[in-house]
């Protein structure tokens, strides 16, 4: 058992019976009564974030994940399969656990999977990915020097802003955080 001293932006811990991870936390100490912990948590299973306050000392719960690299594989309606690299096993998971990742998985993709035991809880992707565009209007001459946007669909099926100079075709460089296009590959 851990107290809320372990608490650090980043740390796993069960609470309520489900995994959260801690967004956010910061330790305040009234001029009068004791002292305490208000944190912002993130549900893993479903992603849902809400704050909660902790009073000093109080035992915590500290998970320690496993992480694997795994590759993407396919997708079939809302099961995503992914290839362990070193047993090489195939493992379906859920589309609500990816999350937002979804739309950024390619084909052959590594991903970073963590386990708590042997069920799988998050996926990180890299932070930039390299993605083809399919659909795009065509840029026209002159358009190069205006620094205007324009909405370009993916392979993925994502659809983001990019230079009006950037052609269908072409491979693109995407920041998986905020969705934002970063360069041509």
């Amino acid at each position: 058992m851990a107290s809320t001293a372990d608490i650090r932006n980043g740390v796993v811990i069960r609470f309520n019976g489900d995994l959260h991870r801690v967004e956010w936390f910061q330790h305040h100490k009234p001029g009068k009564g004791g002292a305490f912990m208000r944190t912002k948590l993130r549900r893993l299973s479903d992603g849902a974030v809400f704050e909660n306050t902790f009073r000093s000392g109080a035992d915590i719960e500290l998970v320690r994940l496993e992480t694997r690299e795994m590759q993407y594989l396919y997708a079939e309606q809302d099961l995503y399969y992914f290839m362990d690299n070193q047993s090489f096993e195939q493992m379906p998971m859920q589309r609500e656990l990816l999350g937002d990742a979804a739309q950024f998985l390619a084909d052959n993709m590594q991903v970073k999977v963590q386990f708590d035991g042997e069920t799988a809880v998050t996926v990180e992707l890299p932070a930039a990915v390299v993605l083809t565009i399919v659909e795009t209007e065509p840029g026209f001459r002159g358009d190069t020097v205006s620094g205007g946007t324009k909405p370009a669909k993916l392979e993925t099926g994502i659809t983001i802003q990019v230079p009006l100079f950037v052609d269908q075709g072409a491979q693109v460089k995407v920041d998986t955080r905020t969705g934002e296009y970063l360069g041509r590959a």
